[in-house]
């Protein structure tokens, strides 16, 4: 990217956090929020999204067989099916349906939105109207939607309200939101009475009966589908599931993931053509139905399939799962970035928030999914949320990767001889990503060039050339690099303090690139807690995990980096150690990400052996250990009150609540943080197109802890930069709370 692209991009997000961020926020984190407490009531939760999963899975599996049943089903029902193999194929077959001046009527629909339908309508004579309160919205606004669930969000009451007044100049006062609701509601009555056509989408198709289930809150979605004498269903083919009973734990999830509702409002199981009838307004006393004459309703009903690269998708083993989402956009809610942003910018042509990469970059193709990739950090905070367990995270790296080797190939940029950086990836790399992705390589020469490197690295030349060349934000302060590492450190003490024969465990204490390079006093803190507890503790000199080069979506370095490792912890494993680790982003790798790069034996091996440090103090109390020689509140001068903010990636390996039960049991008193990503995302926050972003991200902890005089707490290297920065204070690790004293 270039210095003129960033400081393109920097200017739009600042421009849509200005003028829609505080109602994106509000109506993001509200969503958010209500799923978490509505499933906090749920005991099967996980094993719902369990099933919901191994649904989609069978289905997606079985789609051509389900598609030709699905066929059987809705032509035996006296309906057509047709399956489209792009927008312009279901656009020519739907503007045949609809005749010239007919009146379309629509309820909210994605896959619709992925067409285009609209304006193939309107080039075609014909008029669509929507009738979801928020779609209508978007649409006299002549805008697109900005969220998967509600197109509006980015929408406050007071804007509305101005859009309606200009549009309609109506006669009453629309002050409330009530009245704005009542006021939309007549309207589309009309337009529902009087349309020719109605046109759906579809939550979920059911092949053996040809049903399809749509969900809302409006209930718009049937009156659209049983009014007009033709009803369109409009769906991608991954909508499909086999059976009635497969709808099951997707009812149970759909509502409570979009909006926190246990069910949502309308829920309706249709097998068109319904046997409703026609009415007839103009004849309000007239049946609807002349029993005696033996009527039959006259309806036609036709359900139009869209491929438009899903069943590319399906072939694809990282896209694949993209294809099991249900649209609830709970990958949204649950975003930091979004929650600041919206849609708009976290979003391609259609499709919004983490998801989005996977469908755009299926769907539309890599340079529209280029547009916002970046925008995922890989917090993978919407891992837990996702309701089929889709690794999104891990979508919109292979994405992020994707784009990366395509501009690699188009790039000028083909003098770098093999072997001049370390890293497996092809020349022409963006100089950003080259630069973030090699930090372990960076953090040795720092280490190795300090104290002199620190004074260079912050002088105004140096950080101008940084901030022009590689775009690194001069306004967020670099780290400085250790004179001596932890590794050094150890070894120079003396190495280890506890004896084997002594011991009550043996662990190796994994120094990763920050904990060594950067930040050792949290290492050394980390050996005086484990040793304080009898435990054997080495600190030998170990490879980078690759957790930054899998940010910036260097998938080839970072599987090399894991399997070197992997090489270098075999024997440590083999002589039944654990390895502790102090940076969380470190442990989701070996427990998470490694998944992807190494044989499941290794995986499953490293996996269970390695554990946060926090985690593994509980866990050394919790089995007869002695927290004597732990410092507990208000000793050695420590405060008792702390504030603590977990690591994004901490909560979702769900390690977070073995610090606050460590602090427990020492009597601090802890106030946690409800902030679940704190903006600065490794290197994200260090970007000059999106400092301002990250920051703001940042600010519901400036809200939470700004005021309190709190000891500041967070485990993660990123989360402590920001808090620095925001705050103003210094942040500590939570090892370096409860370690003895130097």
């Amino acid at each position: 990217m270039s210095r003129s692209d960033r400081q393109q991009r920097a200017a739009e997000l600042r421009k849509t956090m200005a003028e829609d961020g505080d109602a994106i926020a509000h109506h993001a984190r509200d969503h958010n929020q209500g799923r978490k407490d509505a499933v906090a009531d749920l005991p099967e939760y996980e094993d719902l999204k369990s099933r919901a999963r191994a649904k989609k899975e069978e289905a997606i599996e079985r789609l051509p067989e389900l598609i030709d049943q699905l066929r059987e089903s809705v032509e035996a029902n006296g309906g057509h099916l047709y399956v489209a193999d792009d927008a312009a194929d279901a656009n020519d077959y739907i503007t045949n349906v609809v005749d010239e001046g007919e009146s379309v009527v629509k309820s909210k629909s994605m896959t619709t939105e992925e067409l285009d339908v609209n304006e193939a309508l309107e080039a075609a004579g014909s008029e669509a109207i929507e009738t979801d309160l928020g779609e209508w919205v978007v649409q006299l606004a002549e805008d697109k939607p900005s969220h998967l669930i509600a197109p509006a969000i980015h929408e406050s009451q007071d804007e509305i309200r101005e859009l309606l007044y200009e549009t309609f100049d109506p006669d009453e006062e629309l002050d409330t939101a009530e009245k704005l609701t009542q006021f939309a509601r007549k309207k589309l009555w009309k337009q529902i009475r009087e349309a020719d056509v109605g046109m759906t989408g579809a939550n979920f198709i059911v092949a053996e009966s040809g049903s399809i289930m749509l969900v809302t809150n409006e209930g718009n979605a049937r009156k659209v589908a049983v009014t007009p004498d033709t009803h369109i269903a409009v769906a991608g083919v991954e909508k499909i599931l086999p059976t009635v009973d497969d709808l099951e734990p997707f009812m149970q999830l759909l509502g409570r993931s979009g909006t926190g509702q246990d069910l949502t409002v309308y829920t309706s199981l249709l097998t068109p053509p319904v046997e409703s009838p026609v009415p007839d307004f103009s004849a309000p006393d007239q049946p609807l139905v002349d029993a005696d004459a033996g009527e039959d309703p006259d309806r036609e009903f036709h359900m139009v399939l869209v491929d438009n690269g899903r069943l590319a998708m399906r072939e694809d083993e990282h896209l694949k799962e993209t294809l099991y989402c249900v649209r609830c956009g709970a990958c949204a809610n649950s975003c930091g970035n979004f929650q600041s942003v919206g849609g708009h910018e976290f979003g391609g042509e259609t499709y919004t928030g983490g998801i989005a990469g996977g469908w755009e970059a299926g769907i539309e193709g890599l340079d529209v999914a280029d547009d916002f990739n970046d925008l995922c950090t890989g917090c993978s905070r919407c891992k837990p949320a996702c309701p089929v367990e889709i690794d999104i995270p891990w979508i919109n790296t292979v994405v992020r990767d994707r784009i990366n080797r395509k501009k690699a190939d188009e790039s000028d940029v083909d003098f770098l001889p093999d072997g001049l950086v370390p890293d497996e990836e092809p020349d022409g790399l963006d100089v950003t990503k080259r630069l973030v992705g090699n930090f372990e390589t960076l953090a040795k020469l720092g280490h190795k060039t300090a104290p002199v490197a620190n004074r260079v690295q912050n002088t105004g030349p140096v950080r101008a050339a940084l901030e022009r060349v590689a775009g690194i934000d001069r306004r967020r302060d670099l780290p400085d690099f250790a004179n001596e590492s932890l590794v050094e450190w150890f070894e120079n003490r003396g190495g280890a303090q506890v004896d084997r024969e002594d011991a009550a465990r043996e662990a190796i204490l994994y120094a990763d690139t920050n904990t060594n390079y950067v930040n050792p006093e949290r290492g050394k803190a980390a050996v005086r807690a484990l040793e304080a507890l009898d435990v054997h503790v080495e600190v030998p000199d170990l490879p980078g995990s690759g957790r930054p080069p899998l940010s910036q979506g260097m998938i080839d370095t970072a599987e090399r980096k894991a399997h070197d490792l992997y090489g270098a912890l075999a024997e440590q494993l083999d002589a039944d150690r654990d390895v502790v680790v102090v940076e969380p982003s470190d442990l989701a790798m070996f427990r998470d990400e490694y998944d992807k790069f190494l044989e499941p034996a290794a995986f499953e091996r490293l996996s269970e052996s390695s554990y946060d440090v926090m985690e593994y103090l509980f866990g050394l109390l919790e089995n007869g250990g002695s927290d004597d020689e732990l410092v507990g509140a208000g000793e050695a001068g420590r405060d008792a009150e702390l504030a603590f903010h977990a690591h994004c990636q901490a909560r979702t390996i769900e390690i977070d609540q073995y610090t606050t039960e460590v602090f427990d049991r020492l009597g601090y008193d802890v106030l946690t943080s409800d902030t679940e990503c704190c903006g600065m995302a490794g290197s994200f926050g260090y970007k000059q197109e999106y400092y301002e972003l990250s920051v703001d991200v940042g600010e519901p902890l400036v809200e939470q802890f700004g005021d309190t005089d709190r000891t500041l707490v967070a485990q993660g290297t990123s989360c402590s930069e920001q808090l620095d920065a925001l705050l103003g204070r210094s942040t500590r690790h939570p090892v370096e709370v409860v370690a003895p004293p130097k």
